[in-house]
């Protein structure tokens, strides 16, 4: 049953994720696109678009989205789909919930060891490791175009992309006004130029 597979796919998922909702992107798209085929790629990457956009952890946004749309698309009815996604959300955060208050208690007690600063340090690396799967992920045909079915649309992409990457970079662009003008600037090339 769709709705087990999905329990249990989120609990790993919760279980092994370190470095935030970010790095969960990789982890998700890997079990629901990939191995099940919940999900099209093309859904995947709206999802995530729409979970980055939308208030609340990057990660549990994604799984809700996912559970609701992964019943949907198996077909059953909307109700179900929104158990499912309730579901996905509270089975992604159960283990992390658990284990927070267990290592955290530890931690207050431990600080100051070197063998649990060095095992975080490790996990760092670990993060950033993952955060960047989760960039190239959405560099994808779905999100960015191709060459030879729209060269527009991937010259645009990139371009717009580039331009958030270095008022981000190198000016310290807010995040809110990157979006806000990369969705201006999307909707007036693509809906009169382009």
């Amino acid at each position: 049953m769709i709705f087990l597979k999905l329990f249990w796919t989120f609990l790993k998922i919760g279980a092994f994720n370190f470095g935030g909702g970010l790095a969960t992107i990789a982890l998700i798209q890997n079990e629901v696109v990939e191995k099940h085929g919940w999900l099209t790629a093309q859904q995947f990457t709206d999802i995530v678009a729409t979970s980055q956009i939308t208030p609340g952890p990057v990660g549990i946004n994604t799984a809700t989205y996912t559970g609701y749309t992964a019943i949907v698309n198996a077909g059953y009815s909307e109700w179900l789909g929104i158990l499912g996604a309730v579901m996905c959300s509270l089975s992604v955060i159960l283990i992390p919930v658990i284990l927070m208050l267990i290592v955290s208690k530890f931690l207050l007690k431990h600080k100051d060891n070197k063998l649990v600063a060095t095992t975080l340090s490790v996990l760092r690396l670990t993060v950033v490791g993952l955060i960047a799967a989760a960039a190239l992920l959405l560099v994808s045909p779905e999100t960015f175009g191709t060459y030879a079915s729209s060269p527009a649309q991937l010259f645009v992409s990139i371009g717009i992309f580039a331009a958030v990457f270095i008022a981000s970079i190198g000016f310290k662009a807010s995040p809110i006004l990157m979006i806000l003008l990369s969705g201006v600037a999307g909707f007036v090339i693509y809906g009169f130029i382009v």
